[in-house]
């Protein structure tokens, strides 16, 4: 059975990153002209600062040029975040998205934008925000509904909590 150098790689560093208390989300390598580049993408349910990505990215060099994995040539290492708009692939993306706004691409057909009220083993459970003055309305989504879900950047949502402190 063969292994891809990212399933190498991928057991050589998820150790590493595993104990900063992260989880290893990606690994990536592409070739930029005679350069590569291997991207690692990490997060946590609490997310990561910059102080925790760069002691990874120490961490993850470290064991990169000790166990030479990467080969002779010359290579870029890039550690971040799965970013703002992240897809939810895995169980755990869905709990953090809790209370963030989704796209969701069903198996039944069509688009829904939907906020994650709560997450547990069989699905998630949505509010479906009202348009032109309706009211929100509820909806349960089981994983295998699901085809792609990925997160929606809000910049204008309001404050529930404050708004019922008023």
């Amino acid at each position: 059975m063969s292994t891809t150098q990212s399933e190498r790689l991928r057991e050589l560093l998820e150790p590493l990153v595993t104990t900063q208390g992260l989880d290893l989300e990606e690994i990536e390598v592409d070739s930029v002209g005679r350069k590569r580049v291997l991207r690692v993408v990490v997060d946590s349910d609490t997310g990561a600062d910059l102080d925790l990505i760069a002691d990874v990215s120490r961490a993850l060099s470290a064991k990169l040029d000790e166990t030479n994995a990467m080969g002779e040539g010359e290579y870029t290492l890039e550690v971040g975040t799965p970013g703002a708009e992240r897809p939810l692939t895995e169980h755990r993306h869905y709990v953090r998205a809790t209370d963030r706004l989704v796209k969701f691409q069903l198996s039944e057909g069509g688009e829904l934008v939907a906020r994650i009220l709560k997450v547990d083993d069989e699905g998630v459970d949505t509010e479906v925000p009202g348009v032109k003055g309706r009211k929100a309305t509820a909806r349960r989504f089981a994983f295998d509904d699901i085809v792609r879900a990925r997160v929606q950047v809000e910049f204008s949502r309001k404050d529930n909590k404050k708004e019922e402190e008023a």
